[in-house]
């Protein structure tokens, strides 16, 4: 916390119509206040802005509006790519997690395998179904949580993009799917946590250092391996790009 004898820092409401012009005096307000602190807590501080600026960029991207209402990185890091590029035509495809669907329509339009999406928000699931109606794409999607409801049918596929990491009991569930599903694979996708230097130094100083606090983990290659092993599945492709790893695993 600042010291007794810290003069106030104040803004201007006028930085507000300056926009992104305003840069430089928001710059000296924020190296004003930060550097009153102690050098531990001048860390800790800017380490938990640096968090609390990422959520905040995200909400503004998609508000921004330039990419048809989703998050920018579905186009930017063509992830859709890798899972498309491991599914065939025909196969029978369970997305768990699925959210707003945009990965399963990809798959849908572009490896014409047979879909189907589970996600516990209902929300989520209005939104999967309209981009799949206005695509004329023939999506099923279900209703429920991954970790408890059990999707009818067998699966060739299974695609957990960004989910993983949301959830206790990583191997056991793993294998529950395993057992409920009958997949040839499944296809991973989750965050690595030695994307960068920031945040192990973020977890050393106790500050928030998940790209979102519902994760449960973060990845290190090692540690994704070892959960796939007690799993009893087969890792047959790992990938490193944008900070995340992307991953085949048979059974």
């Amino acid at each position: 916390m600042p010291s007794t004898t810290a003069h106030p820092i104040t803004f201007d409401p006028a930085l507000l119509a300056k926009g992104p012009q305003a840069m430089k005096e928001w710059l000296g307000a924020l190296r004003a206040f930060s550097r009153q602190l102690s050098p531990i807590d001048r860390a800790t501080f800017l380490m938990a802005l640096d968090s609390a600026i990422y959520e905040e960029e995200g909400y503004a991207a998609i508000a921004a509006g330039l990419h048809q209402g989703l998050h920018p990185k579905h186009a930017l890091m063509r992830y859709h790519d890798f899972f498309v590029d491991n599914i065939t035509a025909g196969e029978r495809v369970i997305d768990l997690g699925c959210g707003v669907g945009a990965l399963a329509a990809s798959i849908a339009a572009r490896s014409r395998a047979c879909i189907t999406g589970v996600d516990w928000s209902p929300e989520n699931l209005a939104k999967a179904r309209t981009a799949a109606a206005n695509q004329n794409l023939s999506i099923t999607y279900l209703e429920g949580d991954i970790t408890t409801f059990r999707a009818p049918g067998q699966y060739d596929t299974i695609v957990l993009s960004n989910v993983l990491e949301h959830i206790t009991h990583r191997p056991q569930r793993l294998a529950q799917w395993g057992e409920w599903y009958a997949p040839k694979r499944f296809l991973i996708r989750v965050p690595a946590f030695d994307r960068d230097w920031r945040v192990p130094w973020k977890q050393q100083l106790g500050v928030e250092w998940r790209l979102d606090p519902t994760h449960e983990t973060e990845y290190t290659a090692d540690q994704l391996l070892s959960e796939l092993r007690e799993a009893n599945l087969t890792l047959t492709h790992l990938t490193t790009r944008w900070g995340e790893y992307w991953c085949v695993a048979t059974t």
